[in-house]
């Protein structure tokens, strides 16, 4: 107290009696101050284990080795986008078709059935399994590793790929099968829309064979009385064989089995759009049938390059072809490649019109790639139809840059997110790429700048935008509502659901099932941290 303010008998009565209190306090609580303390940071906001989670990603930025074993370890829901035979990395191509006894052309390295012939250049691939320089010739010309040494474009050399090693994948599916269950668990994968031709080409063939007409009504006729049915169900065990194979070699119901014994799988029956145009039709036809018949067959997709001559020229005629088909049948889902283009590639006017007409003739639930999104008429505005239609876009960060040349800021994504339109990262064709989901999540983080938060909404996309079957576990998956049955729900907690109709829900709904495991793989990650 200043010397100038003058003291009072009873100023100083209470400070003695204050004096005293504090006194007794210390003597009688010695421990009163640290328990003050305890009382006050249990007052304050602990930190949530994903808000922990998310500083440690931000603290990882800069150190892209941290930042990748974050991510490896990092659940990641679905890859929707994924095509079996491009999944594969080239080094088993290399070991099946050296198995197999096939030969490879020393200058196209193209395989072929044996006999082989040395003096002709088509020697055994076998040969390759004891001479480095063969070996990594095929590694090189079957994916994209060291393509710049190629003398082609990205884009030729990834396309040209598929025809070189085509061979060695005809008879491989369950081995193809097992290599992408298992890399998908490694990766916290937890479930996989992958894309295949379950037919094994007899719609194609039926297609040629019965001709075009231009009544789709009179070709589908034709098409069903020529025994398209019957056909389908030589595909459909053939699949069942290949699964079953494919979970032998997983070990799946043993005591030790491979992780990627718990990923489910769905398969998207995917259409050739460079063939002729019947043949396109007859696939689509065989899609939507195989899928009102087979529940592993949940959708279709057109594959090939968008920007190839047939595929350009009859690419308003397949989305007639689709608008056709549609409405006839219930059950398959529609996912179309759109977009998957670049300035330069083709001209100008091709670029303005694929992903608005997939969606708006061919009914198209999400779209592959999206790239050229900017380049269609009035781009805003199908910015905005994509999100108010909840159109998701599978985007392929990897495939777009090696194939498009499309990076950084002159990837649409941002805008994409910007404008509301969901989005899940894909991996496309991983193997060919030499990629894998966990860089497709770090490409988002280090090019895009994305930060976690972002990257498990697209987690919660991929599953809930999947085509798997059953309802989904949220009533808003944007504001993360769940549905009334599990409104209380903590999958977090690792315990079942505490309500009847929750267990319910996920026992009868596989979507459902999945996106509780992905949110109680969150809750467990995030709190290691």
């Amino acid at each position: 107290m200043p010397e100038s303010m003058p003291t009072s008998p009873r100023s100083k009565k209470i400070g003695r009696s204050l004096l005293t209190s504090l006194l007794l306090v210390i003597i009688l609580c010695p421990d009163a101050p640290a328990q003050t303390a305890a009382s006050a940071r249990r007052r304050t906001p602990v930190a949530s284990a994903e808000a922990r989670a998310a500083r440690y990603f931000e603290s990882a930025r800069s150190q892209p080795l941290l930042l990748a074993a974050f991510l490896r370890r990092m659940p990641k829901g679905a890859d929707l986008h994924n095509h079996l035979s491009g999944a594969i990395y080239a080094e088993s191509y290399v070991r099946w078709a050296a198995e197999s006894n096939l030969c490879v052309s020393t200058t196209t390295f193209a395989l072929s059935a044996a006999p082989c012939d040395e003096a002709a250049g088509r020697t055994p691939v076998s040969r390759a399994l004891t001479d480095p320089l063969l070996y990594r010739q095929l590694i090189d010309a079957w994916s994209m590793r060291n393509w710049e040494l190629s003398g082609q474009s990205g884009h030729d050399h990834f396309f040209d790929t598929f025809g070189k090693f085509g061979a060695a994948s005809a008879t491989r599916t369950a081995e193809m099968l097992a290599e992408a269950l298992a890399r998908a668990a490694a990766e916290r994968l937890s479930y996989l829309e992958l894309m295949y031709t379950p037919d094994g080409g007899r719609s194609s063939q039926l297609g040629r064979q019965t001709g075009w007409n231009d009544d789709f009504g009179v070709m589908r006729e034709r098409l069903l009385a020529a025994g398209l049915r019957e056909a389908l169900d030589a595909g459909t065990r053939a699949l069942a064989e290949a699964e079953q194979t494919a979970r032998t070699l997983l070990k799946c119901g043993t005591s030790q089995p491979d992780a990627g014994c718990g990923v489910t799988v769905r398969y998207v029956f995917q259409v050739g759009r460079a063939a002729a145009r019947e043949q396109v039709f007859a696939q689509m036809l065989a899609a939507f049938e195989m899928a009102e018949r087979d529940p592993r067959i949940v959708a279709l997709n057109l594959v090939q390059p968008e920007d190839w001559l047939v595929p350009m020229r009859d690419f308003r005629l397949h989305m007639r072809m689709l608008n056709y088909l549609r409405p006839l049948y219930r059950k398959a889902h529609i996912t179309l490649h759109a977009g998957e283009l670049a300035p330069g590639l083709v001209p100008p006017e091709e670029l303005r019109y694929h992903i608005r007409e997939s969606v708006s003739t061919g009914h198209a639930e999400r779209i592959g790639h999206g790239v050229a999104v900017m380049y269609e008429d009035d781009p805003f505005r199908l910015l905005d139809e994509l999100a108010r239609r909840r159109v998701l876009v599978e985007v392929c960060l990897t495939s777009n840059d090696v194939i498009l040349g499309v990076r950084g800021t002159r990837h649409p994504l941002a805008l994409y997110l910007k404008h509301g339109v969901p989005v899940a990262l894909a991996t496309d064709d991983l193997g060919v790429a030499r990629s894998d989901m966990t860089r497709e999540y770090l490409k988002a983080a280090e090019e895009q700048g994305l930060g976690y938060m972002q990257l498990k909404a697209f987690a919660r996309a991929s599953l809930e935008h999947s085509f798997v079957g059953g309802a989904s576990l949220w009533r808003d998956a944007r504001r993360l509502v769940m549905v009334d049955a599990c409104a209380d729900a903590r999958p977090e907690n690792g315990a079942p659901a505490a309500r009847e109709a929750c267990r319910q829900l996920l026992a009868g709904s596989e979507k459902a099932r999945l996106q509780w495991e992905l949110e109680r793989a969150f809750a467990e990650f995030e709190r290691e941290f």
